[in-house]
């Protein structure tokens, strides 16, 4: 940044003043999400049915290995968790990272942050009432009825929820992740007891044989552990909500940090902690992508209904994501509607000040997953979920990004960093996008399903400048609007 370059923001910058930079969708929400809402949204959306369902698929290919697939890239995920932390305790807002990327990279780049985490959240809602109809058919009793009935009425009973106020999706998401957690610890403390004890698993010792007898670490190379890296990430995908409920605390600055500094051990525990254990417990060639890899295990030793907990506790943790994919859509698309580059509708507020002009769109587009379902339904799942991991890699490139420029201008002294900060900028986002930029690049090895989903990203770049040049306009003006108005 030029010297001139400096100067002239700083006398432009809003801290010259004494004051931050407003967000005009942060206006009319209420404060009613409490810590332990927080702190629970925080574990919820580190863990999902990624874990629960798709280790199962993922220790298959890649071994043993994939618990260091998700240590890796849980490390970055706690990056960018950590760098929007600090966003947040600079300015908390319920735009989240479209507001930074309005402040630090201007219209252009909130716009494409906005659209990017839509695109992400709305395929993965569409993702997710696919995999509730699919759990849901597990039972009998459900057998009979369409796969796209099913999908509709999961949505209708979550887009009722989200509407009513933020207090019930706060409360909805509190037992949501009691009920993973709870499940998870059970789990694990089950684990440990037949690795104590040697109690045999499906007619195998458990033990460190399972892994040194069946293969080592990578039974079928390295490249199985880089490919199954995208499908690691959207594991992760959710974290990001903690900067987006932070716009509706009383007190941001005491919870937040407790959440994203939270988080890592979570990941350590969880994730890296349950895969060891199923490596150790069972040979990783043993496990698939059809069955929940604690199905597995429970179900040799002989654990009675273990299949009817486990699908009861993936109906939840898809149910959980959906409820989180409404509830944030609504307000970065409010944040975007109010500076002009979403349509109007989706800035407009209820009385309970619940904005549910972007939920409803969101919903819109999840009605589409639901014809989807009824053309498609073999497929449904697969498609969309392709789509949705480059959403989720494009937000937290442009999260990194954002804070990049905030750092750079903290160091000119324009804005001033709180004490809760990243560690190692610049390097830490440098290395962290090169990270996810990657893992896109990686996916190119995957000829089935990868490779296609690299293919749409020239797909979707045409689609986001056709759709700038269409708000462009609107967007101009509502900036002139917010200059002329009259200062308080």
């Amino acid at each position: 940044m030029s010297k001139d370059a400096v100067d002239t923001a700083q006398a432009a910058h809003p801290r010259a003043t004494g004051t931050l930079p407003a967000d005009a969708g942060d206006a009319g929400y209420s404060k009613d999400l409490k810590a332990r809402h927080v702190n629970m949204i925080a574990i919820g959306g580190a863990i999902g049915t990624g874990l629960f369902l798709g280790a199962g698929g993922r220790l298959r290919d890649a071994g043993p290995a994939l618990a260091i697939a998700y240590l890796v890239a849980g490390v970055f995920a706690f990056f960018v968790v950590k760098a929007l932390g600090e966003l947040v305790l600079y300015r908390p807002s319920s735009g989240s990272f479209v507001s930074y990327a309005r402040e630090f990279l201007g219209e252009k780049g909130a716009y494409v942050a906005g659209w990017m985490y839509f695109l992400n959240w709305s395929t993965t809602g569409i993702a997710d009432i696919t995999a509730i109809a699919l759990y849901t058919h597990y039972w009998s009793m459900f057998t009979s009825i369409p796969q796209w009935v099913l999908a509709l009425i999961a949505l209708a009973v979550v887009l009722a929820v989200n509407l009513i106020s933020v207090k019930i999706f706060g409360e909805m998401e509190f037992w949501f992740a009691i009920v993973k957690v709870a499940t998870l610890v059970g789990f694990m403390l089950i684990g440990i007891f037949l690795l104590a004890t040697q109690h045999e698993v499906g007619g195998q010792t458990p033990g460190v044989g399972m892994i040194t007898d069946h293969g080592g670490l990578v039974p079928h190379g390295v490249m199985p552990v880089v490919l199954v890296m995208q499908g690691v990430i959207f594991s992760y995908a959710a974290l990001e909500l903690v900067g987006v409920a932070a716009g509706e605390t009383a007190e941001p600055h005491k919870i937040v940090p407790r959440a994203v500094n939270s988080i890592m051990w979570r990941v350590a525990l969880f994730y890296v902690g349950s895969v060891v254990l199923l490596a150790l417990l069972l040979p990783s060639s043993l496990y698939s992508g059809d069955e929940s890899p604690f199905v597995t295990v429970l179900s040799g030793i002989g654990v009675p209904a273990a299949g009817d907990v486990m699908n009861l506790v993936v109906l939840t943790a898809a149910m959980s994501s959906l409820n989180s994919g409404l509830y944030s859509t609504g307000r970065i698309l409010r944040s975007m509607s109010m500076a002009g580059s979403a349509p109007k509708f989706t800035g407009v507020m209820s009385r309970s000040q619940v904005p549910y002009g972007g939920i409803l769109l969101t919903c819109a587009v999840c009605v589409l997953g639901v014809g989807l379902n009824y053309l498609v339904p073999s497929k449904a799942f697969e498609i969309v979920l392709n789509v949705a991991s480059l959403g989720i890699i494009s937000t937290w490139v442009i999260i990194m990004i954002c804070h990049l420029v905030f750092v750079r201008r903290a160091r000119a002294g324009l804005v001033e960093r709180p004490s809760f900060r990243l560690p190692g900028s610049p390097v830490t986002e440098i290395v962290t996008i090169a990270f996810l930029l990657a893992v896109i690049g990686l996916m190119w090895n995957d000829e089935e399903v990868g490779r296609k989903t690299v293919l749409l990203v020239p797909v979707i770049a045409v689609m986001l400048v056709a759709g700038w040049f269409g708000v462009r306009r609107r967007v101009a003006r509502q900036a002139e609007r917010e200059l002329s108005a009259p200062k308080e």
